[in-house]
């Protein structure tokens, strides 16, 4: 009998210590085991849902692929024109014909802003925001500021530290887009200070890039006439950037460019050469187009091609992969308007452009325009933003079986 209970009682030990085992073995799995791939991208795109409920009126205008949708993500951003988002999801915004950066902020992720703050003002074309290890870069017409830390001073009107300020001074084309790259760099353009001309210093009608210390400043490419958007391919990491084409060629000349460079040093035709093939009436004769790097692809006549972007969201159906959104600001000088629209460049598994069609148009109604894209911005949720400096305005786009 006694052996029975210890038998009896040494068993249940066992059992008990293998439970305890099994249990400890099994928290400390579950202590291992990180969020699955879905909750991953919860947790990236920040708990933002799709938009419920009726479309604004004045965006049932505007016409999309089957599937997708449109809707407000903030108005009331005076002159809203390029963007950047932080990791925490604050949109900064900067201007071109105000003198104010903006942050937006969606407190409580439902896709629709809570409030437009004022960063900063009483600065010269502060068109350029990036953001890099916390701090927020903007790019005046001379200068690119440091705001430190701006993710937790963008509402006290923060202090910035002067990156570097040795930039031309003037004005036309002088408001700039910037980006840091693959390489840790911010890349910084210069516009040319004319319609057309050929200026001694190598720094005009370039795309420049410097250390985020401001140091180490060099040209990157050359013959750049005025590029406000640029973009690297996620996978081959080639620079592709738009580039609007000279004035008072006429309604059709020359087209505007969507370029790559693959590397350092390549020059990009202008003043000599537009389009890849159109050999310009004042400067062609200084330079052959076959020397120039051609365009990857030709855009809209005077459209005003400005933001571009890569996608590389999951919200969108998987063509949509690598394809890129580029917004057409709108011509000024055609005896037809042209442009006022998002479009999509379509490319292949080199990068290669193999079409180029509408994604988005209705701002421009006959020859009346009542918005004008900017800047397009991909979110962690994979919907995609575009700023309007005209309406004044930041649209969400979304799909949705």
């Amino acid at each position: 009998m006694k052996r029975t209970l210890r038998f009896l009682c040494l068993a249940f030990a066992i059992s008990t210590l293998s439970m305890s085992c099994d249990s400890e073995s099994e928290n400390k799995d579950t202590a291992k085991t990180g969020p699955t791939e879905n909750e991953q991208a919860e947790d990236e795109g920040g708990g933002i849902g799709l938009p419920t409920g009726p479309v604004d009126k004045d965006l049932e205008r505007i016409k999309l692929p089957e599937g997708f949708r449109i809707d407000f993500y903030a108005r009331d951003v005076e002159n809203a024109r390029s963007m950047a988002m932080s990791e925490t999801g604050i949109l900064f915004v900067g201007t071109r014909s105000n003198d104010k950066v903006f942050a937006v902020v969606d407190a409580n992720k439902d896709g629709k802003a809570d409030e437009v703050v004022e960063v900063a003002s009483g600065l010269t074309s502060p068109n350029g925001v990036a953001l890099r290890n916390g701090d927020l870069y903007v790019a005046e017409i001379s200068r690119i500021l440091k705001f430190p830390n701006i993710e937790q001073t963008f509402r006290n009107k923060p202090k910035y530290e002067v990156v570097y300020d040795k930039y031309p001074t003037e004005t036309h084309h002088g408001w700039k887009y910037i980006a840091f790259g693959p390489d840790g760099k911010l890349y910084v353009p210069v516009g040319a200070p004319c319609n057309i001309c050929k200026e001694k210093d190598p720094v005009y009608a370039s795309i420049t890039r410097l250390n985020p210390d401001g140091t180490g400043m060099e040209v990157y490419a050359e013959g750049v006439r005025n590029t406000v958007g640029f973009d690297w391919h996620p996978e081959t990491k080639n620079l592709y950037f738009t580039d609007n084409g000279r004035d008072m060629m006429g309604d059709n000349l020359p087209p505007d460019e969507l370029n790559r460079a693959t590397e350092k040093g390549q020059h990009f035709g202008y003043p000599y050469c537009h389009a890849g093939t159109i050999s310009d009436p004042e400067f062609g004769k200084q330079g052959n187009c076959q020397d120039f790097v051609a365009p990857v692809q030709n855009l809209t006549p005077h459209g005003a091609a400005l933001g571009m972007k890569f996608y590389t969201g999951k919200m969108f159906p998987q063509e949509y992969k690598n394809r890129i959104f580029i917004a057409e600001h709108g011509s000024w000088n055609r005896s037809e308007k042209s442009g006022y629209r998002l479009m999509q460049a379509i490319t292949d598994g080199s990068g290669n452009i193999t079409s180029y069609e509408p994604f988005a148009e209705g701002w421009l109604e006959g020859e009346k325009d009542w918005g004008r894209p900017v800047d397009v911005l991909v979110m962690k949720d994979g919907s995609l933003l575009v700023s309007d400096d005209k309406y004044n305005a930041i649209y969400r786009i979304t799909y949705a079986k």
